[in-house]
């Protein structure tokens, strides 16, 4: 739970251990602290700040490792399927990613925010380019 209370600059980070056990922090967005309180609350490990934030149901919860990578995705998986599509972890993160430069987030910025080691593994969830509107044709003034 302490990854999730990382007060950085004056704003709410999340602390996330990556491949090859690089650490990197996350700003957190309000919207998503508020449902990370209320997850807290009905998961019961609030006031634990020495575990993992998201940890399994069953078994001894005060002394739960965090979930697995696989154990994530097959969660992201079992409330897609239940929603009527199935998707994983994975292309939620993809999403997130393309939608941020959509919205003109700096590419170098998001590329810190996925961890990714090098901006062409990044520029795979750029879609601007391949948008007509975007095309340099449209930049030209006649």
């Amino acid at each position: 739970m302490k990854d999730a209370q990382q007060m950085r600059r004056g704003v709410m980070h999340l602390r996330v251990q990556g491949k090859g056990g690089k650490t990197r922090y996350v700003p957190l967005h309000p919207a998503a602290g508020m449902l990370i309180a209320e997850y807290l609350e009905g998961a019961g490990h609030g006031a634990d700040a020495s575990g993992a934030l998201f940890r399994a149901l069953r078994g001894r919860r005060d002394q739960a490792p965090g979930l697995t990578p696989d154990a994530v995705y097959k969660i992201v998986r079992g409330h897609t399927a239940a929603l009527g599509f199935e998707v994983g972890a994975h292309a939620l993160r993809a999403t997130a990613a393309t939608n941020a430069l959509d919205h003109q987030a700096d590419i170098a910025k998001v590329q810190e925010w996925l961890g990714h080691a090098n901006i062409s593994t990044t520029r795979i969830y750029d879609r601007r380019q391949s948008r007509p509107e975007d095309s340099p044709t449209f930049k030209v003034r006649y």
